[in-house]
């Protein structure tokens, strides 16, 4: 227990106990002026015929698979088959896929961004597999590389996603980005000639740009792209040496690290314009790895980690350093926070010690957390010192708090996350008006976190390695993982979609399961809302289809609600009845129109006809895109449904089109008497009357009136023409023959002998018969013309009741008012009245007040 005092005012002196050396600081170790520390993550399951010892390892960052094969320049003894194998676990040594190696020697592999597995083998062949052993693709680096063969190859990260840089037998250097759709390969300058060859590689990144070091006996050389020739560094070293044997550079490509064949460390900027140190190990075995250790709070890096076969050497720019023993087994995983160990026993990280931990935890740590979480402590211990602690802080409380939640992040051992959340939380209690979100926040990311980490999901991410992936990420990698549950409850705990996982989940289902029945119940239960969820079942009948399951894709199709995605995959798997009947209870003509010209392109036309008679909207809305796109197809539906009304139809649109209407009639009309259609039969067969006695009227009197046609005429048209020409036997003929009514015929008759001022013809035709029209045409016709002479004649013909009205019309007021007068009309009167007003005849009025008053005193 270390014990130190503090004066407070009021109190003077006060000793205080500062906490018990815990909370895993037994882990740390000081490189000065900075503390690191060392913890277990977990013990690896490796199966019993593993030893790492003998393998070569490839580990993926952020917790990701870790690829092992036998490296061949190791003799170890062979049990079963020689043929070479790799194998893939993740962190927890559980198997997850093994790939038997059937192609050529391999040379290199690595895991890219995505976490798919890089293999590249001699001849400049790449291939790519997914992390459960499952080859996705191939490619080849390019000519020169496969003719030449490759001596080494390196898979790399850069800001446009994995690369592989490969190193020829005649030592050209090829790089290759598998993101880019093209795969042509880039290549680097020579390397300047030399008796002796290189002895060690790295590719480096820098923004958009990536170049290669290299190391040749006491130089580095650089191969920066564009150049012809690589430019050669010397003299980096003050302590003699005889050549560079491996160089490491930091995760974020800013920091070099060189070691020599007798054990000198050089440290400094990836530029080699500045050196942070020299440090001589004196060891005279070669390291296996050297990789940076990252900063926890930044982007920078102060030490390195030298794997020896048995030990570990961790050196920092100040040449401090520290030493670890293990077993001969030790690979060394660079992260960007720190440095992961994998043996055969063991799962542990290097890091720096984040500040915020160091505050809290640090013996005799004067800063505010560490009070509190003192404070906290001798709380629950109901002690009274717990004000005492409390007051050497009161006013930086937010900072402690702050700084509690922090470091929670920071610990992967629960229960001291768990003391220090209670720490925070005692905390925030003295402090008005707190807000809780980043506390709530941490509590969500620590259980997320505690979730991955559990050695059966085997993902042991840190804070910052969560907060750059983002949680949409890693919720792919669990999903990728086949690890559902636990993804979804992560989502619905950081409050994202869910949909998507439930939709992989299914995917799943269809290419594992193969109960049709069972597969679309389980699917059915977990989406039971899938209009609010976002699923789409039309996503999992797509991969249903494609693996062959076309019943099960069917089943899925019936429970997709939005039609606009279910057609689309019917029609792909030729349920077109279907297809089309969905579109047409969508009520969305454009979907039915796309469906119909879909399946007229797949179908035989009269296959077609049978299916779109069966649904009105869709025939109908066929028959609209026909007449605008091909009338040979629109008639061929008609002559499949026996339209004979539409058929006629359709020869009488292209009669008119082509001017063959008279040739085309009886066809047409027999196509209406086929379909029932006698009134259209019938004006077919008067129109085709017509047009013959038409060609004859215009030949019979085209010769006697000159320049005159009937042509085109209507019945109407041709009466009137007929009577302009005063041919009017001729017009009576035609009026009989095609049933003129007689009150048409009367009328055209005023009309044409009104015309042209035939007056005594118009009075002798009045008198001729009894009008079927009355007389009150005649009187309109003659005061159109202003004559109303004859209008008086026709006015009193017309009947009592209306020759008021019509003298008033012809403007004879006189007569109009002895006329209302007669008929007792006083309404008449006093229209009359009005009128003479305002022409001012006051002996018209005199008379009209008279009749109105001897009207008004017999009622």
């Amino acid at each position: 227990m270390v014990m130190f005092g503090v004066i407070i005012p009021g109190l003077g002196l006060v000793v205080l106990e500062k906490m018990p050396i815990m909370y895993n600081t037994g882990d740390w170790f000081v490189l000065r002026p900075t503390t690191y520390r060392k913890f277990d993550l977990y013990p690896p399951e490796w199966p019993l015929d593993l030893d790492l010892e003998y393998m070569t390892v490839a580990c993926a960052p952020y917790g990701g698979p870790v690829a092992v094969t036998r490296d061949p320049n190791k003799i170890v003894p062979v049990k079963g088959t020689a043929k070479p194998v790799i194998r893939i676990f993740d962190t927890a040594g559980q198997e997850l896929g093994k790939i038997w190696w059937n192609h050529g020697r391999l040379i290199s592999m690595g895991w890219s961004d995505t976490e798919e597995l890089i293999c590249v083998q001699e001849d400049a062949l790449v291939f790519i597999y997914d992390m459960f052993g499952n080859e996705k693709e191939s490619y080849c680096i390019g000519q020169e590389a496969s003719e030449t063969k490759i001596l080494d190859a390196k898979i790399f990260q850069s800001s446009a996603g994995t690369g592989i840089a490969v190193m020829t037998t005649k030592h050209r250097i090829f790089l290759k980005h598998t993101s880019s759709k093209d795969f042509r390969s880039r290549l680097l300058p020579e390397i300047p000639k030399s008796l002796t060859n290189c002895t060690c590689w790295e590719i480096v990144t820098e923004d958009r740009n990536s170049y290669c070091l290299l190391g040749r006996e006491r130089e580095v050389i650089k191969l920066f792209p564009g150049e012809s020739v690589g430019s050669v560094i010397r003299n980096l070293f003050d302590k003699p040496f005889e050549r560079i044997i491996l160089m490491s550079v930091s995760y974020n490509h800013q920091n070099l690290a060189l070691y020599t064949n007798n054990g000198i460390v050089w440290m400094g900027s990836i530029d080699m314009k500045q050196k942070y140190c020299e440090f001589d190990t004196g060891r005279k075995d070669i390291p296996k790895q050297i990789e940076w250790i990252m900063n926890v709070d930044n982007d920078q890096s102060e030490a390195i980690v030298i794997a020896y076969p048995s030990f570990l050497l961790v050196v920092n720019r100040n040449g401090d350093k520290n030493l670890f023993t293990y077993d001969p087994a030790i690979f060394l995983v660079a992260e960007m926070d720190g440095v992961r160990i994998l043996t055969n026993t063991t799962h542990e990280m290097i890091q720096k010690l984040p500040k915020c931990v160091q505050n809290i935890f640090a013996i005799n740590s004067q800063e505010p957390s560490s009070f509190l979480f003192e404070a906290q402590k001798k709380y629950q211990e109901r002690s009274h010192q717990a004000d005492e602690y409390l007051s050497l802080f009161r006013d930086r409380m937010q900072v402690a708090v702050d700084e509690c939640i922090e470091a929670a992040g920071y610990e992967f051992c629960t229960t001291t996350q768990k003391s220090l959340m209670k720490t925070a939380y005692f905390g925030k209690g003295f402090i008005p008006s707190h807000n809780p979100d980043e506390y709530i926040r941490m509590l969500r990311i620590l259980r997320v976190l505690n979730a991955l980490r559990h050695p059966r999901i085997a993902v042991p991410l840190t804070i910052k390695q969560f907060l750059y992936l983002k949680p949409e990420i890693i919720l792919a990698r669990l999903v990728f993982r086949k690890h559902y549950a636990i993804a979804i409850q992560v989502a619905k705990h950081l409050k994202l979609p869910e949909s998507w996982i439930l939709e992989h989940w299914a995917y799943h289902k269809v290419m594992n399961d193969k109960n049709d029945i069972e597969v679309a119940r389980k699917i059915t239960e977990k989406f039971k809302n899938p209009s609010v969820e976002g699923i789409s079942f039309c996503n999992i009948a797509e991969k249903a289809h494609a693996a062959g399951r076309d019943e099960l894709a069917i089943k899925l199709l019936e429970l997709e609600p939005r039609t606009s995605l279910q057609v689309p995959l019917l029609l792909k798997l030729g349920k077109y009845n279907r297809a089309v009947q969905s579109a047409t209870q969508s009520g969305d003509t454009e979907l039915v129109a796309t469906v119909l010209l879909e399946i007229k392109k797949k179908m035989m036309l009269t296959n077609f006809h049978m299916i779109i008679r069966e649904y009105p909207m869709a025939l109908n809305i066929y028959k609209k895109i026909m007449n605008e796109w091909s009338r040979t197809a629109l008639y061929d539906i008609y002559n499949t449904e026996d339209d004979h009304k539409s058929i006629a139809e359709y020869h009488f649109r292209n009669a008119l089109e082509s001017n063959s209407l008279e040739s085309n009639l009886s066809t047409i009309a027999n196509s209406y008497t086929q379909g029932r259609r006698n009134i259209e039969a019938e004006l077919c067969s008067d129109t085709s009357k017509l047009m013959k006695l038409q060609k004859t009227l215009n030949n019979k009197y085209s010769s006697i009136y000159g320049n005159v046609t009937f042509l085109g005429l209507s019945i109407h048209e041709t009466i009137e023409k007929l009577l302009d020409l005063g041919e009017f036997k001729e017009a009576e003929k035609i009026k009989n023959d095609f049933k003129v009514p007689d009150r048409r015929f009367w009328w055209l008759r005023i009309l044409n002998l009104s015309s042209k001022y035939k007056w005594d013809e118009l009075e002798k035709f009045a008198k001729g018969k009894k009008s079927p029209i009355g007389y009150e045409p005649f009187v309109e016709v003659c005061l159109k013309q202003n004559n109303l002479t004859e209008a008086r004649k026709y006015i009193l013909k017309c009947r009592d009741d209306r020759k008021t009205h019509w003298y008033i019309r012809a403007e004879l007021y006189e007569e109009a008012v002895d006329t209302a007068f007669e008929q007792r009309d006083i309404n008449s009167l006093y229209v009359i009245q009005q009128k003479a007003n305002s022409l001012g005849n006051r002996q018209l009025l005199d008379k009209i007040i008279t009749y109105i008053a001897m009207l008004s005193s017999k009622k």
